[in-house]
């Protein structure tokens, strides 16, 4: 791990990956929610700025898919559109 990355962003991109490729729902619900914790970890070592809503807004959409709100296809485009941020 190099120094000023924020690692909760890698380990939240992974656990939204887990989720799509999940096979069954509970597994997908819990990894969605899993995903959802660490995007308001990554948000929490941010300063207030893009980075930190932009974190906190994937923490919301992975919380709506967790309950069952959406489909990972129907994502915000706007915030899917630099899916790797990184400080």
């Amino acid at each position: 791990m190099s120094f000023g990355k924020n690692p909760h962003v890698a380990k939240a991109e992974a656990a939204e990956q887990k989720a799509r490729d999940a096979k069954d729902d509970i597994a997908r619900e819990q990894a969605y929610r899993e995903a959802a914790h660490l995007w308001d970890r990554a948000a929490d070592r941010e300063k207030p700025g893009k980075y930190r809503t932009l974190y906190e807004a994937n923490a919301v959409k992975n919380r709506e898919l967790a309950d069952g709100g959406g489909s990972p296809t129907d994502a915000d485009p706007e915030l899917d559109a630099n899916p790797k941020v990184w400080n």
